[in-house]
């Protein structure tokens, strides 16, 4: 799944990231109401209207490295995958190398905000272990 969508990415179109969105039975989260049309909630919501800022978010957090959480008693798929990592933990408590990891997907001002609360609140993407695209959203 991860391929599928770093393939839309790399395409510049967000119209692409249909074909990893369609590969889910039960669709992804995307933190707001029932979403008919992902692709155009996505240029809704994209600062370019085009759905670009939404692909360079997406690239931003896949490279930004992921934290590993259990989900069930399922041993094969029991497991989800959460980018970036700094969704899952004590946002307060970064080494400066992680703050560096953190400025780059956010400016110094949303950070030092995100310090103050002890929460991050930008992009998050989950995919489980068997390729299940849970969710992709904003968290407020």
């Amino acid at each position: 799944m991860r391929e599928a969508i770093l393939s839309a990415v790399r395409s510049g179109h967000i119209e692409d990231l249909r074909h990893a969105w369609e590969l889910n039975e039960m669709k992804p989260d995307l933190g707001v109401a029932a979403v008919s049309d992902p692709i155009a909630h996505w240029r809704q919501i994209s600062g370019d209207g085009e759905g670009r800022e939404v692909l360079a978010a997406l690239a931003e957090i896949l490279d930004a490295g992921y934290v590993m959480l259990p989900l069930g008693r399922d041993i094969e798929n029991n497991r989800l995958y959460v980018w970036p990592y700094f969704a899952e933990v004590p946002i307060d408590k970064l080494s400066p190398t992680q703050e560096v990891e953190l400025l780059r997907l956010v400016p110094p001002a949303i950070a030092k905000e995100m310090r103050s609360t002890g929460k991050y609140t930008h992009w998050r993407i989950v995919i489980g272990a068997d390729g299940t695209w849970h969710s992709f959203r904003r968290d407020p």
